[in-house]
């Protein structure tokens, strides 16, 4: 669960593996142009890479909520 929680491993992750390979572009970034294009002609290994790459940028987000939304007390 520490994992989970560790800002700076998720931001790596993020960065490596979220965004990689980066040219032409991020994979990612093709995979939800493809998806929202309809998604036609995509395999179950295309939808396990998209899960696969965006699992980081899920990761960060859950951690960014978790960090905004919890009452500091002093």
């Amino acid at each position: 669960m520490k994992l989970l929680n560790d800002f700076r491993l998720i931001l790596l992750l993020c960065l490596t593996l979220g965004l990689a390979p980066f040219f032409p572009e991020p994979h990612l970034w093709g995979k939800l142009k493809w998806i929202a294009g309809g998604a036609k002609g995509m395999q179950l290994t295309d939808w396990f890479d998209v899960l696969m790459h965006g699992l980081p940028w899920v990761l960060l987000i859950r951690l960014l909520i978790l960090k905004l939304t919890s009452k500091n007390v002093s």
